[in-house]
């Protein structure tokens, strides 16, 4: 129909009000509770995560200068290992997180990662939040909805 898209490729957003069934979610609030976290394999796998805010500046962005019929990937801009992110986790926390060790998933990917040059270039973006920020404040939200 003639109608200017963009389209964006999201790499493992995460941040407050996080579904309860993601993997940062689940982390934190285990962590908050002193439960076990099930970690699949060695924990070597990678991930680019990507804070919900840069998400939204994304978005704004891509609806401003976006190249219509260009597809951008929206990451955090480094790979990182489970173990770092549990590592993370710990400090934000104030307390380790009790990991139990389980087999590796069938199919699951060991490394991801976002190629976001084309959306530097494009769209100017840059994450403003790196994993510690962010994770502190889905700790911070995930805490105070505990507590209630």
């Amino acid at each position: 129909y003639g109608v200017p898209t963009v389209s964006l490729r999201y790499f493992t957003v995460y941040g407050p009000r996080q579904r309860p069934d993601m993997g940062f979610h689940k982390f934190l609030r285990a962590t908050i509770l002193g439960q076990p976290i099930a970690v699949y394999g060695d924990g070597e796998q990678t991930r680019d995560f990507t804070f919900i805010e840069d998400i939204v500046d994304a978005n704004i962005a891509a609806a401003e200068r976006g190249v219509a019929g260009r597809v951008y990937n929206i990451g955090g801009g480094s790979r990182v290992s489970l173990n770092h992110v549990l590592e993370i986790i710990g400090r934000v926390a104030g307390r380790p997180p009790i990991i139990a060790r389980e087999e590796a998933q069938k199919g699951d990917m060991r490394h991801t990662y976002a190629d976001t040059e084309l959306a530097r270039r494009d769209l100017a973006f840059s994450p403003a939040y790196d994993l510690e920020r962010g994770l502190a404040a889905e700790h911070a939200w995930l805490s105070g909805i505990l507590a209630s």
